[in-house]
């Protein structure tokens, strides 16, 4: 029999190279985890009041909801970034932005389907993997300060959104074969929307080493890992 915990969620993260995970209120893997030890990982044994599941795939583009149309969500995002004939597109609201989330999870990976089998909420329900710009968004809005800045950064691609109150100032998705491309790319959007990091957060949901987290503390006002 499994072990239950009601009064808690999870929020699982998965890429090509792993996952990390973190129980709300309680703690993580604080890093990167090969998928072998899924197996072995006491948390997910548990089930939970929540299940998040977040994919880091970068084949996804935000459409505002009026220019949105179901039949053609296969070619919106082809138009976009390069997609296989074989993969399978999928899509989300955004209604906090009044937008639609088009997306493809098949990126080479099996592991978040796995996850998603064997981490279920308490009535056995099995979570719905979705991009990790879908919970980037998500916590946008959630940042209390007036400038939000919510990046992740794995498998050589630059995951960030960045708000001003309400306003969605900008969503998308580099390639930064390093970290170093990653803060260029960073710094290049808050240049071009007139943002100063020395008086702003910026929050990371993915887990950040040392030297990446004390390099964001040279620009920054404060980083925020979440």
């Amino acid at each position: 029999m499994q072990n239950t915990n009601t009064n808690s969620g999870i929020s699982i993260q998965v890429s090509l190279s792993g996952y990390s995970f973190k129980v709300e209120g309680d703690h993580g893997s604080g890093r990167w985890l090969s998928g072998a030890e899924m197996f072995t990982t006491p948390e997910f044994q548990k089930r939970y009041g929540q299940v998040r599941i977040s994919l880091l795939t970068h084949k996804c583009t935000l459409v505002p909801e009026q220019f949105f149309d179901s039949k053609e969500a296969g070619r919106m995002l082809s138009d976009v970034v390069k997609t296989g004939d074989n993969d399978i597109v999928d899509y989300i609201r955004v209604e906090q932005f009044g937008a639609v989330l088009i997306f493809s999870n098949s990126i080479g990976e099996t592991l978040s389907r796995a996850i998603s089998q064997s981490v279920l909420t308490e009535d056995g329900f099995k979570a719905r993997v979705l991009p990790e710009m879908y919970y980037i968004l998500e916590s946008l809005e959630k940042c209390p300060e007036y400038n939000k800045i919510v990046a992740s950064w794995a498998d050589g691609y630059l995951h960030l959104a960045i708000g001003q109150g309400r306003n969605l100032m900008l969503a998308n998705i580099f390639k930064a074969p390093d970290f170093t491309t990653a803060e260029y790319f960073i710094f290049n959007a808050l240049k071009k929307l007139q943002l100063n990091p020395e008086m702003s957060t910026i929050t990371f949901r993915t887990p950040l080493g040392e030297e990446e987290e004390m390099s964001l503390y040279r620009y920054f006002r404060s980083v925020e890992k979440i």
